[in-house]
């Protein structure tokens, strides 16, 4: 019997009654219901977040009004934008609302926005800065991957307040620095003029110097010269003062000389009368007497004159000695100045001294203000240059991008284009297994009336693998029409894509086929056993270097990793090389299975064994 006919015939068997023909349909369906509907399911969940209920409480009490900022409530804020954006089907709740909705799974998650939420966002420019808060609340009971999806939307809300508050951090920042930049040029002014003045003063302080010292020597000779008057003003009230004391004597001895020419004056008269007297009684006659009284009269005028003009005298006396007096006084006043005046002069001189001294450290110091002042100037004008002059669009854009500073920008060497068509390579992989396994549950391994014939065990065991290869080849055409039609997914290359299809369902018709050649319904159920096994270990998911150590091993020896990336390969356009290596792999699956199957076909026509004569406990 040849293979086409041993093929003909198990069809015949399979199509021979109407339930069988309805088994067969069902069984070739299986992977197209099995991927077709999971990857529909799963086409672009993303899509659908903005149907998911998500509570949203907003407990902000915002920060008041101040001098220099308005009042402010960040919370609603967020929650307004939340609310526009419609990333989920956002509903503002009470938090007893969020809570109970959260219990009956009217909600698959809950985002709480605290009282203290915008102080604490404020809190950044105090001295006791703080960290905002939002709270998730999530219910696993409900959905695992909502809290998953939940904790992005977190992320997400977290990541656009972060930017929100850099930006403005940052922008008040800028405008500082701005502020800065313009009294720094203003004191880089200030500064320039001060050394200019520091320049002056060390000139004037120069020429002060040379003043204090001409002041210094003047005051020296001005201290001698006053310390030699205030000698010869003492020597001068010494002898004024006796000049004074000698017109005191003098004029006591005019007084007395004076007082005595008033006595004679006085007695002038009597004493004529008493001469006239003694001349009558001494017997002269009254001619001679009258002779001797007319010589007496002219020495009583004269007398008198001289009397007065003694008065006279002893006046000027007088007044010499009250002047002489007054001089001496004056010379002694002016003795006890010109020693006051020499004490001072001595003070002056020492002070001039202590002045042009003073002046020449004035001079130092002035000089050392003047190069502090050149370096304040200098260091001044270069922070002023390192500081930019930006003006208030430029620091708008740097605030933005400090508070953002880095873009993504991706660069996919190759692109699935949604979850879906990234899930298709596994799943396709997958319910190329789930097909030829179901096939194998109606489809008989091979032929017992080609073995009891002693048919070649090659045409045998090809006929037992065609027969299932052709039907699986089948059903990964109809998975294929679903993936590339139905769900539209795209595919870079698609011939390829299906050729990778229907060599992995050959593949393991060729696994499945030896094991139950070899182990009949035990074989069977390894079969499934293997399918799990895959399941884990073709890093359909998530990547394959996650696995455990033994497991990340199986993946570089199974077949069904080689599907996949196969797959993603040419659904993706990826590397057409590492393509083939995979096609490789496979091969050398399928040639081996052909060969094991063979050889247990082979012994099965040369052997008969307890297997052979007992149906198995299994089926």
């Amino acid at each position: 019997m040849k293979v086409p006919q041993m093929i003909a015939a198990e069809l015949r068997r399979l199509t021979s009654t109407r339930m069988s023909v309805i088994a067969l349909l069902a069984l070739v369906a299986v992977p197209v219901l099995y991927g077709g509907l999971y990857l529909w399911a799963n086409q672009d969940p993303y899509a659908k977040f903005p149907d998911v209920p998500v509570a949203l409480v907003v407990e902000d009490e915002g920060t008041p009004a101040t001098d220099d900022a308005p009042a402010r409530n960040v919370g609603d804020e967020v929650a307004d934008e939340l609310l526009a954006d419609g990333a989920f089907d956002w509903h503002r709740v009470s938090a007893e609302q969020a809570a109970t909705g959260l219990d009956e799974s009217a909600y698959d998650f809950a985002i709480t926005i605290p009282a203290d939420f915008s102080d604490a966002l404020a809190s950044v420019g105090t001295d006791a800065p703080r960290q905002a808060e939002i709270v998730l609340s999530t219910n696993d009971a409900n959905s695992y991957l909502a809290g998953t999806i939940g904790k992005q939307a977190v992320e997400q809300i977290r990541a656009v307040i972060a930017e929100q508050v850099g930006r403005e951090a940052a922008s008040t920042l800028l405008d500082s620095i701005s502020t800065i930049r313009t009294n720094l040029s203003d004191a880089a002014d200030g500064s320039a003029r001060l050394a200019d003045g520091a320049a002056q003063a060390v000139d004037g302080a120069g020429r002060l110097s040379d003043g204090a010292s001409r002041l210094a020597d003047g005051s020296t000779q001005l201290a001698d010269g006053t310390a030699q008057l205030a000698d010869g003003s003492a020597q001068l009230a010494a002898g004024a003062q006796q000049v004074a004391d000698g017109n005191a004597q003098l004029a006591a001895s005019a007084d007395r000389v004076g007082a005595a020419v008033d006595e004679a004056t006085t007695a002038l008269p009597q004493v004529r009368d008493d001469v006239a007297a003694r001349l009558a009684a001494a017997g002269v006659d009254q001619a001679t007497i009258d002779d001797v009284l007319a010589r007496l009269d002219p020495l009583g005028d004269d007398l008198a004159a001289g009397n007065d003009r003694v008065q006279e005298v002893v006046g000027q006396i007088d007044q010499l000695a009250a002047g002489s007096a007054q001089v001496a006084s004056g010379s002694s006043d002016l003795a006890a100045g010109a020693r006051t005046a020499a004490d001072g002069a001595a003070e002056v001189a020492s002070g001039s001294s202590a002045l042009r001294d003073g002046i020449g450290t004035l001079g130092d110091g002035l000089g050392e203000l003047g190069e502090g002042a050149g370096t304040l100037r200098d260091g001044l004008a270069d922070g002023v240059d390192a500081i930019p002059d930006s003006d208030q669009a430029t620091r708008d854009a740097q605030a933005s991008t400090i508070a953002h500073p880095i873009d993504l920008e991706t660069s996919a060497v190759t692109q699935a284009g949604s979850y879906g068509a990234g899930l298709a390579p596994f799943f396709a992989a997958l319910a190329g297994w789930i097909g030829i396994y179901a096939l194998f549950l109606i489809v008989k391994p091979i032929s017992r009336r080609a073995v009891t014939a002693l048919h070649s065990p090659i045409r045998v065991t090809l006929a037992g693998w065609l027969t299932p290869g052709i039907l699986g080849a089948v059903q990964m055409i109809g998975l294929f029409v679903v993936l590339a039609v139905t769900l539209g997914f795209h595919m870079a290359n698609p011939f390829g894509t299906l050729g990778v299809m229907v060599l992995a369902s050959a593949t393991y018709a060729a696994i499945i086929l030896a094991l139950n050649v070899w182990l009949g319904s035990v074989g069977q159920f390894l079969g499934l056993v293997l399918m799990v096994l895959q399941l884990v270990t073709a890093g359909g998911t998530f990547p394959w270097q996650t696995l455990p150590a033994p497991l990340a091993a199986l993946h570089h020896v199974l077949p069904m990793g080689y599907v996949v990336d196969a797959m993603r390969q040419f659904m993706y356009g990826g590397d057409l090389s590492r393509a083939g290596t995979d096609a490789l792999a496979l091969l050398a699956w399928l040639a081996g299975g052909l060969v094991f199957a063979a050889l247990g076909v082979t012994r099965m026509t040369h052997y008969r064994t307890l297997r052979d004569l007992q149906p198995s406990l299994i089926g």
